[in-house]
């Protein structure tokens, strides 16, 4: 099968929708997403990405499923510098250089400000709806592979609208490496594309593996220049 998840448009925050560059985005977006054979559309609740989905959805003819599991990772930690919440994905180099445990598969949620922010147990709700929902595709979690079965649906192609944290937990789920390996080293733009496919070499046995990651090529085909939100550097343009 192919997982597809992709960020919303760029986002105005005070109105949880979009900007008008987030309109075009989304637009843009839509004529790549009318050419896919998809089978079924899921979406976080969020108005960002409702809005974002909107514009495909309306070419596919289509309708989605929306999940509250696909809204934003909602784990603020306390940043033990400042004693303010801070994102998880927004730490900066000198934090990470000293705490190696989030680079660690068993031990990223252990350090003090993340169990702050109930990180564990937030990340194990949603990759537990994930794998609830692989199941519905004939996909059975079973420690860092997935089983399948004669009936699995193996040409399905199933898509997400919805966030940069989201998206990085999840996938990180899927590949079997730490969120923070996602979140610290990987920029998923606005209207990227992201995309995940099975391969069972063993039969019965599938992993996932990331065929694309944070692409945007739908934006620089219509000249829009790639948005900067969620990066602290200017996105590469060409």
């Amino acid at each position: 099968m192919k997982l597809i998840f992709i960020r919303h448009g760029e986002p105005n925050y005070d109105i949880d929708s979009l900007t008008e560059k987030g309109w075009r985005e989304a637009e843009y977006l839509s004529e790549r997403t009318s050419r896919w054979d998809i089978t079924d559309i899921y979406c976080s609740p969020l108005g960002r990405a409702q809005d974002t989905a909107a514009a495909s959805l309306k070419k596919l003819d289509r309708k989605a499923v929306t999940c509250d599991w696909l809204k934003e990772f909602d784990s603020p930690i306390v940043d033990p510098q400042t004693g303010k919440q801070v994102l998880p994905w927004d730490r900066k180099s000198d934090y990470l250089n000293t705490h190696p445990e989030l680079f660690d598969l068993d031990g990223w949620h252990q350090s003090p400000d993340m169990i702050s922010g109930n990180l564990k147990e937030n990340y194990e709700y949603v990759t537990a709806k994930m794998d609830e929902l692989l199941v519905k595709y004939g996909y059975r979690r079973d420690g860092y592979r997935y089983l399948t079965e004669k009936n699995t649906h193996r040409d399905d192609v199933v898509v997400c609208f919805c966030h940069l944290g989201i998206t990085g937990a999840l996938v990180s789920h899927l590949i079997n490496v730490t969120p923070h390996q996602l979140w610290q080293g990987f920029f998923l733009a606005p209207t990227s594309v992201t995309v995940l496919g099975t391969e069972e070499r063993t039969p019965g046995e599938a992993y996932f593996r990331c065929q694309m990651m944070g692409d945007t090529s739908h934006l620089l085909l219509h000249s829009e220049p790639v948005s900067v939100y969620g990066s602290f550097t200017d996105p590469f343009q060409g």
